[in-house]
């Protein structure tokens, strides 16, 4: 399943913001494979980086849970965060072969280090008068954002860890889900000289 936003003028991936999710892996088999590597990958923003990446890892068979492409601080370079299902044998050779592609500055294994996760999504559900309340207050308890509303649907935004954003898709089973876009996870390496105790609240809720 690969769900992806607009590009760009020239098929370039800084010319519009965009997210990718490229899902090799089903959920039932995703289980007998407990480890998943977080991979960050700088490329440089040239046409078509992207298809060349992807279909070197869609020839191989690699266990991809997720791909989420986006821009970096400078227009130059995309960042690619890849989700690797496997073992450390697996992460190796994919840390390899991306850094045998040209476009390819620089390959992290984020999940060695202390970093944080995030996945966005929006999901559309059927919401009817009388179930418009539960659904807001489950929003709100998830801290989601309801973002567009008609008299049948609305949609709601929501980002976070993983698991959360899971949880929050089973609760809106029962409702009735029409659409459903996901980002896939992105990562960002901690700060070194953050403090040790004494986060702010809206850093150390941040996660919830």
């Amino acid at each position: 399943m690969i769900d992806c936003g607009a590009l760009g003028a020239g098929n370039r991936i800084s010319a519009v913001p965009f997210d990718l999710t490229f899902s090799l892996l089903p959920s039932t088999l995703a289980a007998f494979w407990p480890m998943r590597h977080v991979l960050s990958a700088l490329v440089q923003n040239v046409p078509g980086v992207l298809a060349h990446v992807s279909g070197m890892l869609a020839s191989r068979a690699y266990n991809i849970h997720s791909l989420a492409v986006g821009e970096t601080e400078d227009p130059e370079f995309s960042r690619m965060t890849f989700v690797v299902v496997g073992d450390d044998g697996i992460l190796e050779q994919v840390r390899k072969q991306l850094e045998k592609i040209v476009t390819v500055v620089r390959v992290d294994d984020v999940s060695s280090k202390d970093h944080v996760e995030r996945d966005l999504m929006l999901i559309k559900v059927k919401a009817d008068k009388g179930d418009r309340p539960e659904i807001r207050e489950l929003s709100r308890i998830f801290r989601g954002r309801i973002v567009d509303v008609s008299p049948t649907e609305m949609m709601i935004e929501l980002s976070g860890q993983e698991k959360k954003v899971q949880a929050f898709i089973d609760m809106m089973r029962p409702f009735g889900i029409i659409e459903l876009c996901r980002t896939g996870r992105i990562a960002m390496v901690r700060s070194v000289n953050r403090p040790l105790t004494g986060q702010p609240d809206e850093v150390s809720n941040a996660g919830a």
